[in-house]
């Protein structure tokens, strides 16, 4: 049997522009404006997220021997540059209808600060692993249910599934470096085990008050059929927090590896994909 620990999967950078269209920014998901939100809500962590968790990498860069993992953080810095550069453009979609993106943007901006002042870089690492661990196994539940992007504006659902892809293709590469220069042992375990139950609160915390803000400045917040929907989303059916469940569990196995869910199937979509989005791009061109 093949041992998904040692297996590799190089990311490869895509420098890809979605020509998002930014009139549909508030209702772009087919599931209403609250599910449509919530996504909104998380892309608002990830410009400045991205460059924290480059940052966490490359400061060890130096101190990684293998040289198939240090073309591997190449990889992810590279991919991880895009996703803040296209969530930049997608964020200020929001600054320009009028939803505090900016505001919330700089709440990230203040505890990321304030992280990176104050810990150790270890701890900064431990916590790109948790984060990390948290957005693949999201990004897991995009690609693996076709009904969480179902029908939704064409442009927005090929971000969110390359984003979703690129994330799997990456996902060990910060696990493979904190294993590299902290190895595993007892301290090991206990410091990215407890970044995972940090990063889990502080994320969540901060997210269900970004996207009810969100909701609200819609002009949505009373709309109850719709926070009824987005709860369903997320927990009844299809269940898009619910069944991570079980996935983040296993993080706190003594002997996991990112790639001990093994989904590299899904990458094989990732040709397709960029030719959707040349598509988009060309389409782009010829209407202006």
């Amino acid at each position: 049997m093949e041992n998904l620990s040692k297996t590799i999967v190089q990311p490869v950078r895509r420098n890809l522009e979605f020509h998002l269209p930014k009139e549909r920014i508030g209702d772009w998901h087919s599931g209403g404006a609250h599910i449509t939100h919530f996504f909104n809500a998380l892309s608002i962590f990830f410009p400045d997220g991205e460059r924290f968790f480059i940052d966490s990498v490359r400061h060890y860069r130096g101190r990684i021997q293998d040289p198939a993992l240090k073309e591997s953080v190449r990889g992810f810095i590279g991919q991880e540059a895009m996703h803040g550069r296209e969530h930049e453009e997608y964020n200020q979609a929001l600054i320009d209808k009028g939803l505090p993106a900016d505001r919330y943007g700089r709440i990230v901006v203040r505890l990321l600060g304030f992280f990176t002042r104050f810990t150790p870089k270890i701890s900064q690492l431990a916590g790109t692993i948790a984060l990390e661990h948290l957005t693949a196994i999201l990004a897991n539940m995009v690609l693996s249910e076709p009904r969480i992007l179902q029908n939704a504006e064409p442009r927005f659902a090929a971000l969110w599934k390359w984003h979703a892809l690129e994330e799997t293709e990456h996902k060990a590469v910060a696990y493979d470096v904190y294993q590299e220069v902290i190895g595993g042992g007892l301290i090991g375990y206990i410091r990215r085990c407890s970044a995972l139950l940090m990063a889990t609160l502080i994320f969540w915390v901060l997210v269900i008050p970004f996207h009810i803000g969100l909701v609200r400045k819609e002009g949505q917040a009373l709309n109850v059929r719709g926070w009824l929907s987005v709860s369903n989303f997320l927990w009844g059916s299809p269940g898009v927090l619910r069944r991570t469940i079980p996935d983040w569990l296993d993080y706190f196995k003594p002997g996991f590896h990112p790639w001990d869910h093994n989904n590299k199937h899904f990458l094989n979509d990732l040709d397709a994909l960029v030719s959707e989005v040349d598509a988009y791009g060309a389409a782009a061109g010829a209407g202006a």
